[in-house]
């Protein structure tokens, strides 16, 4: 799947636009310049044929050769990685010719022209510089919003020869518009491309093709062995002017067509005159003296040895010298019936001419000018054109762009043209614009499905965007409106798209100094998941608060997001511990007469209180005693030593830490 690969790094695959036997075509975004452009990657099957590939790169050179309005600029031509070949080319916003005829068919007779004026000046500027298209068909020609017309694939065209056009199924496209010389297997000439310029002109103003088959065998015979059949029996409209170009440009033999494409261009430019509208019509010259025979071919295996016979009687007298004199005819005398006969012949002739032209105008119904009826409502132009004299014949609908619904479109025989009072005028109603179905947009990206709504020839009225947070990928198209497989007007239709801003984020709260029992309210109300991942003691935090968490206060999280904190377990608490102090008792009797002195000491602990003597005894000269306290945290001990009723030490022992 190449839709999103970035060709050359450079050339963003958006959507596949086009293809055919040989290559697909692709929108791409060129990520340098900021434009759209058209990439087209030659198919699997072309890309191990080294010939091919070799002649697909010297002709796509030479082709941006090619400068000229009505050509599609090449930009770029390389390969990457294996098999893949590729030709980056000017987008063109709006549509193929072929699409463009199947929409409108049959075209106007002045719309048929301009495009072929436009095609004639591009084919003309290619043959100047010795480049012959050999596959001109409406699936190469472009025609953007503007109606200016771009002929593609030059040069691509070449390489295609090399394959027999019975090769694949995939041929049957060029093969409705390939000259006879092509067909038969011969080298296409600049009047190859006059041949496919006539039917062309052909299809656009009949709206068929002039022939058709079962295979594209029978095409190729069709087109060597039958005459191009006349335009008019479907469209009767054409004038003969225009008729001939198509008879001339279409001739079998190379011989009879234009010749050059310059000289095609000047003949449409003239072929509207009034002096040239009823002209003769073409006929290619008879040579008497010349008999072409074409094989009739039924069998394809037979196809690529297709030729000309060509038998030319050079030397018609020779023949008469070498019959026996005996068989030579014998003179007669002449006669005068011949001369009768002539007369006669001249005088049917005379009345004849007056029969056709003189009587009816003297005896039969007079011509008058069809009025226009354009934009009217079908019941208007109904009162109109039985006013004028005229009855009304078959009523068609069909789309358009520029007439209104239920407004007609165009009569058969045109506006301003004559035609005999009391003769019927055919009419065709305007439905409206044309409904499209709707495409499936839903998971494509919105900024490529954009680029691809904003390059379309008909664009919708409005398109608008609801962004919402959803799991799909940011940017992502998750609804429209109207749905998928719905017909709409897009001139008429505004279509709303929903698209993912991806999944909700939000800023994480500063959950440290949170109560436990807050925790479950806060993950609950915004999809989150809280995990204690242990507990701690803690100076200043109380027992059963968040002390910290392993994601940063203020970071934007999505839904679904699992935060681990720790939870205070409140100050520790230390154990008691025993303190043993060494206490200095001073004798302060009469040591010469050995008074004895009463000691009392008091201690206060954990485990002991102040008012009762820990210990007694008595001295007559300095004395130490050790003694022990157990002292529990955050509390002080305390010992007090009392000489004959008299306290000479008092002091406070701290926790040790």
């Amino acid at each position: 799947m190449l839709i999103g690969k970035r060709i050359n790094d450079r050339y963003k695959l958006i959507e596949k636009i086009g293809g055919g036997g040989m290559a697909d075509v692709y929108l791409a975004r060129d990520v340098i310049l900021e434009r759209y452009v058209a990439v087209k990657i030659l198919r699997l099957d072309f890309a191990n044929d080294e010939d091919f590939i070799r002649r697909f790169h010297r002709e796509a050179q030479s082709a941006t050769s090619l400068v000229h309005p009505n050509i599609v600029n090449i930009y770029d031509v390389g390969e990457e990685d294996p098999d893949i070949y590729y030709i980056v080319m000017e987008y063109v916003n709006g549509e193929t010719l072929k699409q463009f005829i199947q929409n409108h068919s049959p075209l106007g007779i002045d719309k048929a022209i301009d495009i072929m004026k436009q095609l004639t000046s591009a084919i003309q500027h290619a043959h100047q510089n010795n480049i012959i298209h050999r596959d001109i068909k409406p699936q190469n020609v472009l025609i953007d919003k503007k109606g200016n017309v771009k002929i593609t694939d030059f040069g691509i065209a070449m390489a295609l020869t090399s394959t027999t056009i019975t090769h694949t199924n995939t041929m049957l496209g060029s093969v409705h518009y390939i000259s006879p010389e092509q067909a038969r297997g011969g080298i296409a000439t600049k009047k190859s491309d006059i041949y496919s310029l006539g039917i062309v002109l052909f299809e656009m103003l009949t709206g068929r093709l002039p022939f058709s088959g079962e295979s594209a065998v029978s095409i190729a015979l069709k087109h060597l062995q039958d005459e191009t059949p006349s335009p008019k029996k479907w469209n009767p409209l054409i004038p003969q002017s225009v008729e001939n170009i198509i008879l001339k440009a279409t001739a079998k033999d190379p011989f009879y067509r234009y010749q050059d494409v310059g000289e095609l261009e000047e003949d449409l430019r003239t072929c509207l005159d009034e002096n040239r509208i009823n002209e003769p019509r073409f006929e290619i010259p008879v040579d008497e003296e010349a008999t072409k025979a074409i094989p009739i071919i039924s069998d394809e295996r037979g196809f690529n040895q297709l030729q000309d016979t060509v038998i030319r009687d050079s030397q018609p007298n020779k023949i008469q010298e070498g019959l026996p004199k005996e068989e030579e005819p014998k003179k007669k005398k002449r006669k005068k019936w011949p001369i009768v006969l002539l007369s006669l012949s001249a005088l049917i002739i005379i009345l004849g001419i007056l029969t056709l032209t003189v009587f009816p105008s003297l005896f039969g119904p007079d011509d008058i000018k069809v009025p226009d009826v354009t934009n009217l409502t079908l019941d208007e132009a109904i009162d109109e054109l039985e006013s004028a004299g005229f009855t009304i014949g078959k009523t068609t609908e069909m789309a358009s762009e520029e007439i209104e619904k239920d407004h007609i479109i165009r009569t058969d025989p045109k506006a301003g043209r004559l035609a005999v009072e009391g003769s019927e005028i055919n009419l065709y109603v305007s439905t409206g614009l044309e409904t499209e179905e709707l495409p499936d947009f839903k998971d494509r990206a919105y900024e490529d499905v954009l680029a691809i709504l904003q390059s379309q020839s008909r664009p919708f009225k409005d398109i608008k965007v609801e962004e919402v947070y959803d799991e799909s990928e940011a940017g992502t198209i998750i609804e429209q409106d109207p749905e998928p497989g719905t017909a709409v007007i897009p001139e008429e239709t505004v279509i709303t798209f929903t698209v993912s801003k991806g999944k909700e984020t939000f800023a994480l709260a500063n959950l440290t100094e949170y109560p436990q029992n807050a925790l479950k309210d806060y993950a609950s109300s915004n999809g989150i998941t809280i995990n204690i991942s242990g507990e701690e003691y803690h100076e200043t935090i109380p027992k059963g608060y968040v002390i910290s968490q392993d994601v940063e206060a203020g970071t934007q999280i999505t839904k679904g997001t699992t935060v681990n904190v720790v939870i205070s377990k409140g100050k520790e608490e230390l154990p008691p511990k025993n303190v043993t102090v060494d206490i200095a008792i001073t004798y302060t009797g009469n040591s010469e007469e050995n008074q004895v002195q009463n000691v009392q000491i008091f201690i206060e602990d954990m485990n002991r209180e102040i008012t009762d003597p820990y210990e007694v005894f008595t001295i007559t000269e300095d004395t130490r005693r050790l003694i022990d306290l157990v002292i529990a945290p955050g509390t002080k001990g305390r010992y007090k030593v009392v000489i004959d009723n008299e306290v000479v030490q008092d002091y406070q022992v701290d926790y040790p830490e």
